[in-house]
């Protein structure tokens, strides 16, 4: 007698699936973006998307960790590599002007852009913490910058993050607004003259 086969083995690819999620989600946002939205672009019915992802809140989640870990991810290694948080909020910036009008996908940043008009609280907080994380980021860098002798200790290390990350924030939305790379650069450029210390205003293209 023939052994009975367990379940039945899933007959789409989970990552196109999930990039696809993404790419819809990062173009309306979460809220404007409907389970049926979601089936027709990754090519599955509601009952496999349930299965193998949850729920709409679930799968938005594995988005924004898939997100963050590929198109995201060049932010995290600007502040990591960089020898000062100017070095690296200049390179974050800099390339941010080019990844965020890179024609390849939706404009902007995801974890920003997809916060828009959203209603469902847990998905807002959720994005918010990591937008706040971002700031902290950029604080903890500069006060290390600060210990060190790079930045001049009288320097107000919270409202300077706090104004890199709305910088970055900025650009995103000027991004989905049509601005170009170019015109982001230049955002970016001046926005980096607001650094006190040696070497302000210093950027490298």
């Amino acid at each position: 007698m023939a052994t009975k086969q367990r379940g039945r083995p899933r007959s789409f690819d989970r990552e196109q699936a999930l990039e696809q999620a993404m790419m819809a989600f990062w173009e309306h946002g979460y809220e404007a973006t409907s389970v049926a939205d979601l089936t027709r672009v990754m090519g599955i019915g509601a009952p496999s998307l349930y299965a193998a992802f949850g729920d709409k809140k679930t799968l938005f989640g594995e988005v924004v960790e898939v997100y963050a870990s590929t198109y995201g991810s060049y932010s995290v290694r600007a502040l990591r590599e960089e020898p000062t948080a100017r070095a690296g909020i200049a390179r974050l910036l800099r390339e941010s002007a080019a990844e965020l009008t890179d024609p390849a996908h939706p404009r902007g940043c995801l974890v920003i852009s997809a916060a828009a008009n959203c209603s469902t609280a847990e998905v807002e907080q959720g994005l918010r913490e990591r937008r706040n994380a971002s700031v902290a980021d950029f604080e903890s860098r500069i006060r290390a910058d600060m210990a060190s002798g790079e930045l001049p200790p009288g320097v107000d290390a919270g409202t300077l993050a706090r104004f890199s990350g709305a910088v970055l924030q900025g650009m995103s939305q000027q991004a989905r607004d049509g601005a170009t790379r170019d015109e982001l650069q230049q955002l970016a450029d001046t926005a980096m003259l607001a650094w006190p210390g040696r070497g302000a205003g210093a950027t490298q293209r």
